[in-house]
């Protein structure tokens, strides 16, 4: 597949499937939209791992396919597949983060496994471990590794987004028989695992997705404490956290329900949020 139509591929992959992150491309230029789409269109490939296998060996097959893909990039040998491909326009300031590339990979095995995290530091170490290294992925695909100061930025806002994020997909979990709410919590709040696999709301799943709602909240606010020395032209990436203030109020209004069918959509105004945020310079 020709470098164009790898390139097209992934970013049609990202708007259909990932579309707050393509929101956030729009607000770079064509080469940086283009490579950012690469990146997140490898995380989609990753990320859907444990729901496309019928068992955790064919996953770990899966995932160690994608580390030696990557391995053979960096050396300049680029596998037959469009999302590699893509990536191969990057390949040398991509390069430079390669151990987040692999410490995705790593903790993407842990969705292989039924168990939920044991405690709320596991579940932020995995949140770390996925969408926080992949924003400083995103941060090199714009041309400069990302700096110490980034990287703290880029940890809390990740966290942040993935609490949020497996917060409205409890319901999607929950048909797979997989768990990401952190089991101490779940004990302490008295919740009947075949309530939520049933696809039952209730008071104490309720009150489990608010914690983890506030503890959401104090990551985008620590954030946002440091996003002043954050330069404008790497502002981009991290424009998820404006989306992730949206879904957040959504989750309130609804009483911090994850079955509440009005939690799977922004209701048209993710676009706007993204828009008015990089307007003001701010996240």
């Amino acid at each position: 597949m020709e470098s164009q139509s790898a390139t097209s591929y992934c970013l049609e992959r990202v708007r259909r499937q990932d579309h707050a992150r393509y929101l956030t491309t729009l607000f770079c230029n064509t080469e940086q939209r283009n490579l950012l789409a690469a990146v997140y269109a490898w995380n989609l490939e990753v990320a859907k791992t444990a729901e496309t296998v019928s068992e955790a060996t064919l996953g770990e097959i899966r995932l160690q396919w994608w580390s030696e893909g990557l391995s053979e990039l960096w050396k300049g040998n680029t596998r037959a597949h469009p999302v590699l491909q893509a990536l191969e326009t990057g390949r040398e300031n991509l390069k430079g983060v390669s151990q987040s590339f692999e410490r995705i990979l790593d903790a993407r095995s842990f969705d292989l496994d039924p168990a939920p995290p044991a405690n709320l530091g596991e579940l932020e170490d995995y949140a770390d471990a996925t969408s926080a290294e992949l924003l400083c992925i995103a941060l090199a695909a714009l041309g400069a590794l990302p700096d110490e100061h980034e990287r703290k930025v880029a940890r809390h806002v990740g966290i942040a987004w993935a609490l949020t994020g497996l917060i409205r997909a409890v319901p999607f979990h929950a048909r797979q028989k997989r768990l990401y709410l952190p089991e101490d919590h779940m004990e302490v709040a008295g919740v009947e695992r075949s309530d939520l696999f049933e696809l039952r709301g209730s008071d104490q799943v309720s009150g489990v997705a608010m914690r983890l709602a506030r503890r959401a909240e104090e990551h985008l606010s620590e954030a946002r404490d440091l996003a002043r020395s954050i330069k404008s032209h790497r502002r981009a990436p991290f424009l998820i956290a404006g989306l992730n203030d949206l879904h957040l109020k959504a989750l309130e209004r609804a009483a911090y329900d994850p079955f509440n069918p009005r939690l799977a959509r922004l209701e048209g105004r993710g676009a706007w949020k993204v828009s008015w945020n990089a307007w003001r310079g701010r996240f």
